[in-house]
């Protein structure tokens, strides 16, 4: 049975409701969000959503966030200095990432505002995303997509020896350029194909069935080189021209980390003349890919849209973490999975 109140009582609870959500503060969400999480997220705080699937310029960003206690973000919001000195009364913000390179955390450190991100939320999906792409560039599958739909396919060409020959992966030498949780899950990956599997990081780290080897050696012995890690000033153009004519002949190239880590005029040429096999990439420098990209124009390129965590469970996760940092910054409580901890010793 439902329970009715009268227009006293009635008015007297909305008001009561109000004020318990502005207590808890005014949001700013870039983007409307699927899942219970953003529900809930509207529920417990005065929520203001950009609507549409592009992202607000950045003036709207700015406004938008200036009157908010709280904002939720996405990766392709930029939230520099600039814009935190426009937003006084901000007090956490909350990626649906797990980099943050959007995000200039020392500025919001300085101003004393804790930044959210979800890690180990999407390390299995995107381990997933970027071995579909090693293999997709190895046995070249997007070209031979590609092949059939063109009607290429014909009954004078139905098999040819040499038609459309690509790489075993099974057996093959694998280096990965970081070995934090998702290159570890590529490991895994790896060794139920029989890979030799080679690592560099930046941070050495012991693990099972992996030989540590410099990067440059790395990159002379591998047939696939796999990149995994953040995109910081020490790895923006890790993979520069000179890097990039290490790699052993034939390789193969995975990005599914930042398309900031690669040169990719360097990886269009090596990949045009054939001293590259293929490359499988989710991300680039610039993003969406100008169209006018030397890499669209290569059948040795397996590009995706940045879909590294795009699976429906992992997304609803990465939802559920950033929404549940946002309310525990609001609440005065420390986030579960800060970017900048710091900033609490700061704040201490």
């Amino acid at each position: 049975m439902q329970v009715g109140y009268g227009p006293i009582h009635g008015l007297a609870t909305l008001h009561a409701l109000r004020a318990r959500m502005s207590e808890r503060g005014r949001v700013f969400a870039t983007r409307g969000l699927p899942g219970a999480a953003f529900d809930r997220l509207a529920q417990r705080c005065e929520l203001d959503t950009w609507p549409g699937r592009a992202a607000p310029p950045a003036a709207e960003l700015a406004a938008r966030a200036a009157a908010a206690d709280g904002l939720l973000c996405l990766l392709t919001d930029r939230v520099d200095a600039a814009l935190l000195a426009r937003c006084p009364r901000l007090r956490a913000i909350s990626s649906v990432s797990v980099g943050v390179d959007h995000v200039d955390l020392a500025a919001a450190t300085a101003r004393g505002i804790p930044g959210g991100h979800t890690p180990g939320v999407l390390t299995e999906t995107t381990a997933d995303l970027a071995f579909a792409l090693l293999l997709a560039a190895a046995r070249r599958v997007a070209e031979g997509d590609r092949f059939v739909r063109a009607g290429q396919w014909t009954p004078a060409r139905v098999w040819e020896p040499e038609m459309l020959l690509g790489r075993d992966v099974h057996g093959a030498t694998l280096g990965l350029v970081g070995l934090g949780a998702i290159g570890q899950a590529m490991v895994r990956r790896a060794q139920g194909f029989g890979m030799r599997v080679l690592a560099w990081s930046r941070t050495r780290r012991a693990v099972p069935g992996v030989e540590f080897l410099p990067l440059e050696a790395l990159l002379a012995a591998s047939d696939f080189v796999s990149i995994h890690v953040a995109l910081v000033p020490e790895t923006r153009g890790l993979l520069d021209a000179a890097a990039i004519a290490r790699m052993k002949r034939g390789a193969v190239l995975v990005n599914t980390a930042r398309g900031g880590i690669v040169d990719e005029i360097a990886l269009a040429d090596a990949l045009r003349s054939g001293r590259l096999a293929a490359a499988g990439l989710d991300v680039f420098a610039r993003e969406p890919l100008d169209p006018a990209s030397p890499l669209l124009a290569l059948p040795n390129v397996v590009a995706t849209p940045h879909i590294g965590s795009a699976s429906e469970a992992t997304r609803a996760r990465m939802v559920e973490v950033a929404v549940d940092n946002l309310l525990a910054a609001l609440a005065g409580s420390r986030m579960p999975h800060c970017a900048n901890p710091e900033v609490y010793d700061r704040n201490s």
